[in-house]
């Protein structure tokens, strides 16, 4: 069975270091399948889940606020100022987050105010749902 070495980073702690059999995350243009062998890239990431099927059978999940990606045939690098492990998502700090985003939206006063809260809504909303797909998962 091959594998691909794995590693997802935030700019605080490395979240995931491990071989895997296979990752999916969202790119900018789509969500992403990474196999063993696959060639050299790099690409933004879109806020989302990182699905890592690990080489005993496992599965890791990982919420990453965007990032960078890299692929090299043996080995994926996941950088992103923000990555959460799923298991340590709170839904409730992330619905109360999500509240307060929208709350800035509605009273943004200027381009960067409105395109600060844009940000951080998208990023909310994606938090939740890479929540909920954990949550399914399990």
């Amino acid at each position: 069975m091959k594998t691909i070495r794995v590693d997802v980073v935030s700019a605080e702690a490395s979240i995931f270091s491990g071989e895997a059999k296979f990752v999916a995350l969202p790119g900018e243009a789509g969500e992403l399948g990474i196999l063993p062998g696959h060639i050299p890239l790099i690409t933004r990431i879109k806020p989302g889940a990182v699905r890592i099927e690990k080489a005993d059978g496992g599965e890791e999940f990982v919420f990453v606020a965007g990032g960078i990606l890299e692929v090299q045939p043996h080995h994926i690098t996941v950088l992103s100022d923000t990555a959460i492990r799923g298991k340590d998502l709170d839904e409730a700090k992330a619905l109360d987050a999500r509240k307060q985003a929208e709350e800035a939206l509605k009273n943004a006063k200027s381009d960067i105010d409105l395109a600060k809260a844009t940000s951080e809504l998208a990023v909310m909303a994606a938090q939740i749902a890479a929540l909920r797909k954990f949550r399914q998962k399990k």
